[in-house]
C-alpha cells in the first residue's frame, strides 16, 4: 500500500479532509483510506459510526457543487483493525470548491500524484466553461403532478424515511425549484420506455418477444428487468454417474452490474434509454453516452467512476442497489474481460457471450430431445434410448409412444396421470421394477436403462408452452423463480394483473402456494403441483 494518485491514507479524520475529496472530485477520483498513518502502518479507528456520520455531514454541507452521489463510506478491515474507505468519483460539474472560501485557491483544488495542489486560476476558469449545464438535475419533467408511491415504499424496506423535503433533500429540483428530469424518471408514471428485446437467432431478423418494463420509477424498471433476465439465465443440468454437472448461460453477478450501470449512467438527456437484447448465443445490453465526459479509457477500466446522473445515483446508492462506487468494473472485467465492450462516442455496449460448457449442454440435450422425442397437440413428451425406433400410436383419448429397449421388450409411456405401462405380446402390465421415471410436472424425464444416466433440462418458456392451465403455468414460474413478482408474471403470461391474483388466491386456497413473508420482502412457495 503506497499513496499514489488514487490513494490517500490518513490517520484520523482531520480538519482539511474536505480538502483531499475536492482535489479527487477535480481530477480521477479516488479512494482515501482513514486508520492508516503516514508509514502506512494501521492504526484502526475507534469510533467507527461517529467518524462515518462526522464525513457523510461534512461532505454535504461543506463542498459545492453538491457531491451527493458522487461518494461512498464503508467499514473495511485491514491486519484485524476497522478502517473506513471513503470513495470519491470523478465530479462532472468540476470545479468544485470549499463552500466556506469559494472558487478561490484557498477552495479549490486539484490531486497532483499523491499531493494536494491549489487550482490556479486560468485552470478553474476553464473546467468553469466547460461544466455540463444540461444535466438531467437542470432539465425541467416534461410533465406535473409528478406522484412517488413506489419510491417512497423502496425506501421504507431500507429503513428509511422520504419527509415532505425528499425532493430538495434528493436534488430532485431545478435551481427554480421546479421538479427536474431525474424527478421525472424516478415518478411512479413517466414517459420513457426500458424494453428487453428477445430473438430468435444471432441476429435481430427474428424477433420473438419485445417487453416494456418501463414507465414507471427507474427502480422498480430495473428490479423488473433483473427479474426478467434472471429467468432467461436458463441452469443446464446434466446427470452423470459421478456428478450433477449444472451451467447458467450468464453470470448474473456482472450481468446484474451492467444492467445498474446502463441505467444509471444512461445519458437521458437526448431522450435515448438502454436497450436490452437478448439472441441465442447473447446478452447485449447497450447504453446511450459513451464515456463520462473527462474519463479516459484506462480510467473506465480501473474503476474511476463518474455518475453521469449523480441524482439517480444517488438513489440507488441509498437503495443498496449499488453496493460501492467503482467496483461494478472489475467483477463484469473478471468474467467477460474488455473485450465483452465496445465504446463508441455516443453509446456503450457490452456484450455477454453465454457460457460456452452451458451452450454445450443445451445442444446435446436438444439433441436428445429432437431425435427422441416425438410430441402430439402438446401433451406427450418422453425421453428415449436416442438410438431406437421410435412409432406413434394413436388410440383416440391418448397418444402412446413405443420403444424397443434392449431386452426386448415393448415400453410405452402414458401421459395420463403419469403412469407407466407395458406392453407385452398384447398384454398390459405396470412397470414396478424397471428404472424408468417420467416426471410430468417440469417437463423434464429421466431414463435410467443399463446404467445409463441422462437428463433433458428444457428452458422455462418451453416447459411453460406444454401446460395447458394458466395455475400451472403460475406455478412453474414460482417454483423456477420465487422473488418473481405479480406484474412480471402478469406480463409473461399475458393476462392482468387482477387475473392473476384471482389464481393465486385459487391456488392458496386449494394448498398448493403459500407467501413466505411479507409482500414486498417475502418469496412464494410451491407446496404442490
Amino acid at each position: 500500500m503506497v499513496e499514489n494518485s488514487f490513494e490517500e491514507y490518513k490517520r484520523e479524520l482531520t480538519p482539511n479532509f474536505e480538502r483531499e475529496v475536492v482535489a479527487f472530485l477535480n481530477k480521477s477520483g479516488g479512494d482515501i483510506y482513514l486508520g492508516i498513518d503516514d508509514n502506512e502502518n494501521v492504526i484502526g479507528i475507534n469510533d467507527i459510526d461517529g467518524t462515518q456520520c462526522e464525513i457523510k455531514d461534512r461532505l454535504k454541507h461543506n463542498i459545492e457543487p453538491s457531491i451527493m452521489g458522487l461518494f461512498d463510506v464503508n467499514v473495511v478491515q485491514r491486519d484485524g483493525k476497522k478502517i473506513i474507505k471513503v470513495t470519491v468519483a470523478k465530479g462532472v460539474e468540476a470545479p468544485y470548491y470549499l463552500k466556506k472560501y469559494g472558487l478561490t485557491e484557498k477552495g479549490c483544488f486539484v490531486r497532483i500524484g499523491s499531493t494536494v495542489e491549489p487550482m490556479q486560476k486560468d485552470e478553474r476558469e476553464a473546467l468553469f466553461n466547460k461544466r455540463l449545464r444540461n444535466s438531467i438535475g437542470k432539465i425541467p419533467a416534461p410533465r406535473d403532478g409528478l406522484t412517488f408511491a413506489q419510491l417512497k415504499i423502496y425506501y421504507e424496506e431500507k429503513g428509511l424515511a422520504l419527509n415532505e423535503f425528499f425532493m430538495q433533500n434528493l436534488e430532485l429540483l431545478t435551481p427554480d425549484g421546479k421538479p427536474n428530469y431525474a424527478a421525472y424518471l424516478l415518478a411512479d408514471e413517466n414517459g420513457v420506455s426500458l424494453q428487453v428485446a428477445k430473438y430468435g437467432g444471432k441476429d435481430r431478423v427474428n424477433l420473438i418477444e419485445n417487453k416494456n418494463y418501463g414507465r414507471c420509477s427507474l427502480v422498480k424498471a430495473a428490479k423488473n428487468i433483473l427479474e426478467r433476465l434472471n429467468i432467461e439465465n436458463t441452469v443446464y443440468t446434466k446427470i452423470t454417474r459421478i456428478n450433477r454437472i449444472e451451467k447458467p448461460i450468464l453470470n448474473m453477478v456482472a450481468v446484474r452490474e451492467a444492467v445498474i450501470n446502463a441505467i444509471v449512467h444512461n445519458d437521458y438527456t437526448n431522450g435515448a434509454v438502454p436497450k436490452f437484447e437478448i439472441f441465442s448465443d447473447r446478452l447485449e445490453i447497450t447504453s446511450a453516452g459513451g464515456l463520462p465526459y473527462g474519463v479516459t479509457i484506462d480510467e473506465f477500466f480501473n474503476g474511476r467512476s463518474c455518475p453521469r446522473n449523480k441524482e439517480i445515483m444517488r438513489v440507488f446508492c441509498d437503495l443498496e442497489m449499488v453496493e460501492a462506487l467503482g467496483t461494478g468494473m472489475p467483477r463484469i472485467l473478471n468474467v467477460y474481460g474488455k473485450e465483452a465492450f465496445d465504446i463508441t462516442t455516443n453509446f456503450m455496449n457490452i456484450t455477454f457471450k453465454f457460457d460456452e460448457e452451458a451452450l454445450k449442454l443445451r445442444d446435446e440435450n436438444l439433441q436428445s430431445f429432437d431425435e427422441a422425442t416425438r410430441v402430439k397437440n402438446e401433451k406427450t413428451i418422453t425421453l428415449v434410448n436416442n438410438d431406437n425406433d421410435l412409432n406413434l400410436l394413436d388410440n383416440q383419448e391418448k397418444t402412446r409412444v413405443k420403444t424397443r429397449v434392449k431386452n426386448g421388450e415393448t415400453i410405452t409411456l402414458v401421459n395420463d396421470d403419469n403412469n407407466l405401462n407395458l406392453l407385452d405380446n398384447q398384454e398390459k402390465t405396470r412397470v414396478k421394477d424397471k428404472k424408468i421415471t417420467l416426471v410430468n410436472t417440469d417437463n423434464s424425464l429421466d431414463l435410467l436403462d443399463n446404467q445409463k444416466e441422462l437428463e433433458v433440462k428444457l428452458p422455462i418458456e418451453l416447459r411453460v408452452k406444454n401446460l395447458k392451465r394458466t395455475s400451472d403455468k403460475i406455478l412453474a414460474y414460482m417454483k423456477e423463480n420465487p422473488l418473481i413478482t405479480r406484474e412480471v408474471l402478469a406480463e409473461l403470461l399475458r393476462i392482468s394483473v387482477k387475473g392473476l391474483d384471482w389464481n393465486i388466491k385459487k391456488l392458496k386456497h386449494e394448498g398448493k402456494l403459500k407467501r413466505v413473508g411479507n409482500d414486498r420482502q417475502g418469496h412464494w412457495e410451491v407446496v404442490k403441483e
